[in-house]
């Protein structure tokens, strides 16, 4: 029976939450160095965390792990807590796997890792690892299929299932896992990560409790909620009360050539808060709808980049209330598929930045560059060997009232990293011909937005390539009187000259013989502020710097 929580004193709080902190970040360590794939030994697409007995709620996470799966894991560890309760059946030595995106969010390639730790007997908490794996069948190498109209083409998808039970890993289920993949070792390999890092954090939880005892960490978890939920209803009073509406859309689904909304109206009453998406757009055909666990990680997200100060777990979500229907672009169910869920997250986020800017002016952030460009290639090496690439790629971030926007950075989704080109051209039979800065393609401002890039990869065998990505036809927008950034533009070779996507970011199928090559030139972020009182300084030094050549200033 595990002792009623006892609250730390402060020193001991900040020591535990160093401590707690430091057993995630060493399993994301592990899975990192560990990883046959470089989507996460490279680019970091993955996280762990430890999670409440009862409701599935993030207690820790990690300063390393990708925060949009943080938000998302308290669902997921909920799925496997209500599985667990229907069943009437849970033991020491469990450990459950799913990439179900109904349960949990947020795409087929992410799969999920949940396990209970146990303490005298009694469940203590929940662990959980999450990494993205390379291939999981479907229509598209890689998984990013912008043509599916259901799940099913995107790949195959695993409900909450034991993989191990009492410390016997279940080969069936390995086995069914590896007949459905491309690349079943670089699975295979991800898989042995993600299983060691649960096991390094729990033999680290183990030695952390036998020291301070059950009590004391069970009270630093509700200590560190309590504090987050403080800190977030402060944040909120702070600001003035109202509605602020704000939109922005999507490209298309890949599917039919229109628009998709997303829509938010923001309400702010004293120290809680309301994000109403009833606006948005109903459920798309194709692959950008996401779950109601994938808008909240959204926002969670999102409002971890504005409240800066407010500890990182799920206390600082108590003050607000989520209104997404069933049904919309945001709230869509099976068998909806969502292989493009970064695309709508990322879009989600920018709205609320732009309906916290009209709340709070001193606050606002103009809008990145919101795509991924998840960019999928593969074939066969002259061994007859098969390979698949997926990478994700950089741009621009928004101009702010303190600085200009990044160049070249990731989004704001996460902290994963852009993989280096010299690990994507030793992994596959690619060769980057340019990655550069892309010139003028920022939006002008007092704080110029940062710049977008230039990717050019040429295939050395012959290729099947596709393209799940957004930005095409609305650019990044700017506030405060700052300009919008350029738009997403995406071509490769043919015999008969450079082709473009009919869906402006969206396309597969694409051919791509040995020899010939994609571009991609990414959008830059929004500006911020009046043009007009950019420093003639900063003006100078960008255009020294090629980075503003007389088309936009």
């Amino acid at each position: 029976m595990t002792p009623d929580p006892v609250t730390p004193d402060p020193v001991t709080l900040a020591i535990l939450k160093g401590r707690l902190e430091g057993i995630a970040d060493e399993m994301d360590a592990t899975l990192f160095r560990s990883a046959f794939n470089p989507i996460i030994a490279e680019a970091k697409d993955a996280c762990h965390g430890l999670y409440h007995a009862e409701t599935g709620e993030t207690l820790v996470q990690g300063t390393s792990g990708l925060p949009i799966f943080v938000g998302a894991m308290a669902f997921a560890v909920k799925a496997v807590i209500d599985k667990v309760a229907r069943d009437s059946d849970l033991r020491p030595g469990d450990t459950f796997l799913f990439n179900d995106p109904y349960e949990g969010g947020t795409h087929l390639n992410d799969f999920r890792l949940v396990r209970p730790i146990y303490r005298q007997g009694a469940l203590f908490c929940w662990m959980a690892s999450v990494g993205h794996w390379l291939d999981v069948g479907g229509n598209v190498p890689g998984g990013y299929n912008p043509k599916a109209t259901e799940s099913y083409q995107e790949g195959f998808r695993i409900p909450p299932v034991r993989l191990i039970r009492d410390g016997v890993m279940n080969r069936d289920l390995v086995d069914i896992l590896a007949a459905n993949s491309r690349v079943p070792t670089s699975n295979w390999g991800d898989l042995n990560g993600q299983l060691n890092a649960l096991d390094l954090g729990e033999r680290r939880l183990a030695a952390l409790i036998d020291e301070h005892g059950e009590a004391l960490v069970q009270g630093a978890f509700d200590a560190f909620s309590a504090r987050a939920e403080a800190l977030m209803r402060a944040s909120i009073a702070g600001l003035p009360d109202g509605t602020y509406a704000f939109e922005d859309v999507l490209d298309n689904d890949g599917i039919t050539d229109e628009t998709l909304t997303i829509a938010l109206d923001l309400t702010i009453r004293g120290e809680e808060m309301v994000l109403d998406f009833s606006r948005s757009s109903p459920a798309a055909q194709g692959p950008v709808s996401i779950s109601r666990a994938t808008t909240i990680a959204g926002c969670y997200v999102a409002l971890k980049h504005v409240f800066t100060e407010v500890p990182a777990n799920a206390g600082c979500l108590r003050p607000i209330r989520f209104v997404v229907p069933d049904g919309t672009l945001l709230g869509a169910g099976a068998p909806h598929p969502m292989a493009g869920y970064t695309e709508t997250v990322l879009r989600l986020v920018g709205v609320i930045f732009g309906a916290l800017a009209k709340a709070d002016p001193a606050r606002a952030t103009a809008a990145p560059f919101g795509t991924i460009n998840a960019l999928s290639m593969a074939g066969h090496r002259a061994d007859g060997s098969r390979w698949v690439m997926f990478s994700f790629f950089g741009g621009g971030l928004g101009g702010n009232p303190e600085s200009d926007g990044l160049n070249h950075a990731n989004n704001p989704i996460s902290t994963a990293t852009i993989p280096p080109v010299e690990i994507l051209e030793a992994a596959y039979p690619v060769m980057f011909t340019q990655w550069a800065l892309r010139p003028d393609s920022a939006g002008i401002g007092a704080h110029r937005g940062g710049l977008g890039a230039v990717y050019e990869i040429e295939a050395l065998v012959p290729a099947s390539v596709s393209l799940l990505g957004e930005r095409g036809k609305v650019a990044p927008f700017g506030v405060g009187g700052g300009g919008p950034a350029a738009c997403n533009r995406f071509s490769w070779e043919t015999a008969e000259g450079r082709q473009f996507p009919p869906m402006v970011s969206k396309i597969t199928d694409i051919r791509l013989e040995a020899g010939r090559r994609v571009r991609l030139e990414t959008p830059g972020g929004g500006g911020w502020g009046d043009p007009a009182a950019r420093d003639p300084a900063a003006a100078a030094r960008d255009r020294r710097l090629g980075y503003v050549t007389g088309a936009a200033e």
